[in-house]
């Protein structure tokens, strides 16, 4: 179940209404002029709520003759409210892609002909940068100062703050005078 049908399970159980015709459906499938009758509202009014909990999912409608009968999609309600309540958002896609653009909008500002231009003062950005930077580095592979240094010069003069500042991060590990990657 996604976050968004989730929010519209929710959504169309907090009407006083729309969770008596629920408690009514637990007793059996109904139709909407019994559903009137038993909790003193209109049809009108039965089958506007009953619209509402169909696009939620909750209930299933089905022609009989000259009426349409309604019966409980059982299967969700059965559901923990846990499982409801931890459902994954579907726009994940949308928000890694708009990441991703960020991303591609700070590496474009910042990097001029595989240079930096200037170190940037947002964390944020500041760590997109060092990012880029880490991928001339190989993971797990042991550095010595000097070929820190001999990486990061051509990038950047103030290779010195660079380094340090990937230290701070946990981007780069210093052991002595020895670095490794850590991501």
């Amino acid at each position: 179940m996604t976050q968004e049908n989730a929010l519209r399970i929710f959504k169309s159980l907090s009407d006083t209404s729309r969770l008596r015709i629920v408690r009514a459906l637990t007793q059996g499938d109904m139709y909407t002029e019994l559903l009137a009758e038993r909790l003193d509202l209109t049809p009108s009014t039965v089958s506007f709520h009953m619209k509402k909990l169909e696009e939620a999912g909750l209930v299933i409608s089905r022609k009989e003759q000259y009426y349409t009968v309604y019966s409980l999609d059982r299967s969700l309600l059965e559901q923990p409210l846990f499982d409801v309540a931890a459902a994954e958002p579907e726009q994940t896609d949308e928000q890694q892609k708009r990441e991703d653009e960020y991303r591609r909008k700070v590496i474009d500002s910042f990097f001029e002909y595989g240079k930096l231009r200037a170190i940037p003062v947002q964390r944020k950005k500041k760590l997109i940068c060092y990012e880029v930077i880490a991928e001339r580095f190989v993971p797990g592979r042991v550095y010595s100062e000097q070929e820190v240094n001999e990486i990061i010069a051509p990038i950047h003069e103030d290779h010195c703050t660079i380094r340090r500042d990937m230290i701070g991060e946990g981007i780069l590990k210093r052991n002595g005078s020895e670095y490794v990657r850590v991501r």
